[in-house]
C-alpha cells in the first residue's frame, strides 16, 4: 500500500490517531535474529522523513510473538524532540487469544506521552467473536476511555450480527450504542448489509445506516449499494452509489466509484479508481455528479521477489475546475529482499503544487525479517468495504 500522504504535526490529544495513521503505512524493518519456529517472533523498524521543514520526522517499530495460541503485536512511534533525539511518542498493543475452536479474545490498548513524558492510557478496545451454529457469528466491541481520575468509561459498543440467508446470501446487522445524556449506554446507530454471490461472479451489495433521531425513531443517513463483476486475479469491475438524504429528506445519489482491477500479467496488474461527486472544489453542489478524483495504480512481481507499486492521483484544480483532472499526488513502493531473510522497504510521497512542481516529498525507507515480507498478493479481497 502506498503511502497516503499523512501529515505529522504532533499533539498529546492526537497521538492515537496519528500513531494509527502511521502504522498503517509502515512496513519496513530491522532484522532480530531471536526469530525462531517456535515462538514466530519477527520486529520491524522503520523511519519517516520529509522535504518540508513543518513535519516532524518520525520512527516507528514493530513487534509480533504468537505462541501457544496468544498473539500479541506492539507498535510504538517515535518523533523527533527539541533537542534534536527521538522521544516515544504513541503505542499501541494488541493481545488476541483464541479461548476455543470457535472463540477469539482481542484486546487492543493505545497510550500516549503524557506532558512528563510519562506513558499514559489513552482508550481500550475489547473484542469477542464467536462462530455459532447454521454458519453465523456474533462480535462484541467495546471501547472504553480513561476519565480524569484514570477509570476506564464505557463510550461505544457495537453488537454484530453476521448469518447466511440462503445461497450465495449474507446479511451482517450492526447496532453501535453511545451514552446518553444520563451517561446511559443507548443504540445511536444500525448497519444493515446484504451480500449476494451468484454463479456468475457477480456480488450485490447494499449497506444502510440508520441513526437516531432523538425521540425514539430510526431515519436513514446513507445508503451504499452497488455490484462487483468478474473473477478475483482476472479483470474485475466494483460499481458504488452513495445515497443521501436531501433537503426533503429524500435519498440521492451523492458519488459514485468505480474500480477496474486489470491483471495485464502474472506479474503486472493496473487498478483504477474513478470517483463522481456532487462536490467538486472550486463548484457550488449541484445535483449532477462530476468526475472529481482518479487513482491510477501500477503494481509489478518480479521472479526474485521484489514488488514496486507506483500510484498516481489526479484531481480537479480549484481555482479551474473545467480544466478536468491534474496530477496532485505520486507514490512508489518498493519492496526487494535483502541479506540474511530480511526485505527492504522504501515509500516515497510526492505531492505537487497548482504549478506542477514538487511542493512535498515524504520518504518511509526500512526492513523487515517478517516471514515471507516480499511475498505480496495483489489480489484484493471481493467484500466490499
Amino acid at each position: 500500500m502506498l503511502l497516503k500522504g499523512t501529515r505529522f504535526q504532533p499533539t498529546t490529544m492526537g497521538c492515537a490517531i496519528l500513531l494509527l495513521s502511521v502504522m498503517s503505512i509502515c512496513s519496513a524493518q530491522e532484522q532480530d535474529q531471536s526469530q525462531t519456529a517456535a515462538n514466530q517472533f519477527w520486529t520491524s523498524t522503520s523511519e519517516q522523513k520529509s522535504s518540508a521543514g513543518n513535519l516532524n520526522p518520525t520512527r516507528s517499530s514493530r513487534t509480533h510473538s504468537e505462541k501457544n495460541g496468544r498473539t500479541v503485536d506492539t507498535q510504538s512511534l517515535q518523533r523527533l524532540g527539541p533537542e534534536g533525539k527521538y522521544i516515544p511518542y504513541g503505542e499501541t498493543e494488541k493481545e488476541t487469544v483464541r479461548v476455543d475452536a470457535g472463540t477469539v479474545r482481542t484486546v487492543t490498548r493505545t497510550f500516549g506521552t503524557g506532558p512528563d513524558g510519562q506513558k499514559m492510557l489513552v482508550q481500550v478496545t475489547e473484542e469477542e467473536s464467536r462462530k455459532l451454529p447454521g454458519d453465523e457469528m456474533s462480535v462484541v466491541r467495546t471501547t472504553s476511555n480513561p476519565d480524569i481520575n484514570g477509570k476506564l468509561q464505557v463510550v461505544q459498543r457495537e453488537l454484530e450480527n453476521s448469518k447466511s440467508r440462503g445461497p450465495g446470501v449474507r446479511e451482517t446487522n450492526t447496532t453501535i450504542s453511545t451514552p446518553d445524556g444520563n451517561g446511559v449506554l443507548s443504540p445511536s446507530m444500525q448497519i444493515l448489509e446484504r451480500e449476494t454471490r451468484t454463479g456468475a461472479g457477480t456480488i450485490q451489495f447494499n449497506k444502510t445506516t440508520q441513526l437516531q433521531d432523538g425521540v425514539g425513531h430510526w431515519q436513514v443517513g446513507e445508503v451504499k449499494q452497488g455490484t462487483i463483476q468478474g473473477q478475483e486475479g482476472q479483470l474485475r469491475t466494483k460499481e458504488e452509489s452513495v445515497l443521501r438524504p436531501d433537503a426533503d429528506g429524500r435519498l440521492t445519489v451523492v458519488e459514485r466509484t468505480v474500480t477496474k482491477e486489470d491483471r495485464i500479467s502474472p506479474e503486472e496488474r493496473r487498478d483504477t479508481t474513478e470517483t463522481y461527486s456532487t462536490d467538486t472544489p472550486g463548484v457550488p453542489r449541484e445535483s449532477t455528479l462530476r468526475l472529481s478524483q482518479r487513482i491510477t495504480t501500477m503494481t509489478k512481481s518480479s521472479a526474485g521477489g521484489a514488488r514496486t507499486s507506483e500510484e498516481k492521483v489526479e484531481k480537479p484544480n480549484p481555482g479551474s475546475p473545467s480544466d478536468g483532472l491534474r496530477v496532485t499526488q505520486k507514490g512508489i513502493d518498493i519492496v526487494r529482499p535483502g541479506t540474511g531473510g530480511a526485505a527492504v522497504h522504501s515509500q516515497t510521497l510526492v505531492t505537487l503544487d497548482s504549478n506542477g512542481n514538487p511542493a512535498a516529498v515524504w520518504v518511509d525507507m526500512g526492513k523487515s525479517d517478517q516471514p515471507a515480507a516480499v511475498t505480496v498478493d495483489t489480489g484484493k479481497s471481493a467484500k466490499p468495504q
